[in-house]
């Protein structure tokens, strides 16, 4: 489990680029190369049983780790400020490991209802399987204290809602967290390391899917699970015994690395893994870019009579634009809006020239997708509604096109029937 220090001594691009040179590489390389050996072998028995009981660091099976993986995962808690990082096959794998690894039958789970449609799903199964599941409208601290109960473990909120762009009470549920002893999980796929890190709002424990913006390009897919060492493993009632003889700060991935990563087997290839580490070096270049384009285009709808309402966190009639304003960087890449009624939103995207229609977040390309009929149409028309969710909303992850070619493009297709 690759580790790193607390104050990075380079900027945050810096520090990624030169990350893999921080130790030796075969030959002078300056990437860490691909290690495809599934297995690892040892001159002396004793080394590969010492390793096997946690006794000294070192490679078992490629399943449960891979010096290329390892050098991501290094890179990712140098990202995210955090103690410890485990990589994952997909953001999904990452998120089901929290629950898989550390919630029990008979736990509670507190989460902001405003998800990404899978981790809604995920929930459902969560509650199926004995893990009471409270969803709350967590952009007030107020209604997260409310659902508390003696059994919750776990707190789960997104930094940025995807589609609605609704940002949860990040700081104030971090001190209630941090007041009364529960993990505080946060999904910062949405805004990535760059524009924010959770550890600053107390967040034990952090996910980004690798898949989007870290990796950037649409081409690979992968998750991670850093922990930001703020959480108390020692006060965590269902860490098993065999993982407490680990020092308390690091019994929690620990007990994931055993339980999520090594029983269900959603591992990160070593290519996947080298894919998302070259992408991730251009991350600040890309959102920077990326932001900048979503907040004149999210302005330029906003503006336009024939568009009803445009959701994103850059303007200042945003809900939490203070919040935002005061947390992130920038304010993202992705937005939604809603068209007037005259406009059917099949025409509209079907008239965009550069946008693509696809499901997908963080790509270097412009992406539109009709939510209410695609990624969000299994949860049912009374899920969407308390969602906030219409039927002519359009989700809209921005890429790094010239901005006055995207401008002109989404202008040219707000033509009435």
């Amino acid at each position: 489990m690759s580790t790193t220090p607390q104050s990075p001594k380079y900027g945050f691009t810096t520090t990624i680029l030169h990350s893999d040179r921080q130790k030796d590489i075969e030959h002078g390389s300056v990437h860490k190369p691909i290690h495809t050996s599934v297995m690892y072998g040892y001159s002396d028995a004793r080394d590969l049983a010492a390793v096997f009981q946690n006794k000294q660091s070192g490679y078992r099976y490629g399943r449960q780790g891979n010096p290329t993986v390892s050098a991501l995962e290094e890179k990712i808690s140098k990202m995210e400020g955090g103690l410890a990082t485990i990589a994952f096959a997909t953001g999904m794998a990452a998120i089901g490991a929290v629950f898989q690894a550390l919630l029990r039958q008979g736990d509670h789970l507190v989460s902001s209802s405003f998800l990404f449609g899978n981790t809604n799903s995920l929930w459902q199964t969560v509650a199926g399987q004995g893990v009471d599941v409270s969803l709350v409208d967590a952009t007030d601290v107020s209604h997260v204290a409310a659902a508390l109960t003696p059994a919750t473990r776990m707190v789960f909120v997104e930094t940025i809602a995807n589609p609605r762009t609704q940002i949860a009470d990040l700081k104030k549920i971090g001190e209630l967290c941090r007041e009364k002893g529960i993990l505080f999980v946060v999904d910062n796929t949405m805004t990535s390391p760059y524009l924010f890190q959770p550890k600053v709002v107390h967040a034990g424990l952090v996910i980004n899917s690798l898949t989007k913006s870290i990796a950037g390009h649409g081409n690979v897919l992968g998750g991670a699970l850093t922990d930001t060492g703020l959480f108390d493993w020692s006060t965590f009632p269902n860490i098993a015994a065999n993982f407490r003889k680990q020092p308390a700060h690091m019994q929690g991935l620990a007990q994931i690395r055993a339980k999520a990563l090594r029983d269900f087997g959603a591992s990160l290839s070593p290519e996947a893994a080298h894919q998302v580490a070259v992408g991730a070096e251009t991350i600040a270049l890309r959102m920077d870019r990326e932001c900048a384009n979503a907040l004149a285009l999210a302005k330029m709808l906003a503006a336009d009579p024939r568009v009803a309402a445009v959701h994103y966190p850059g303007l200042p009639d945003h809900p939490q634009h203070v919040l935002a304003t005061e947390l992130f960087t920038a304010y993202g890449a992705l937005f939604s809006f809603e068209l007037k009624p005259e406009i059917d939103c099949f025409d509209y995207l079907n008239r965009l020239k550069l946008a693509i229609n696809a499901t997908h977040l963080g790509d270097t390309r412009t992406l539109v997708i009709p939510v209410a009929h695609t990624i969000f149409f299994e949860m049912g028309a009374e899920r969407r509604a308390e969602m906030g969710i219409a039927d002519s909303l359009i989700r809209v992850s921005v890429g790094i096109e010239d901005t006055q070619d995207l401008l002109a493009d989404f202008a040219n297709a707000l033509v009435a029937e």
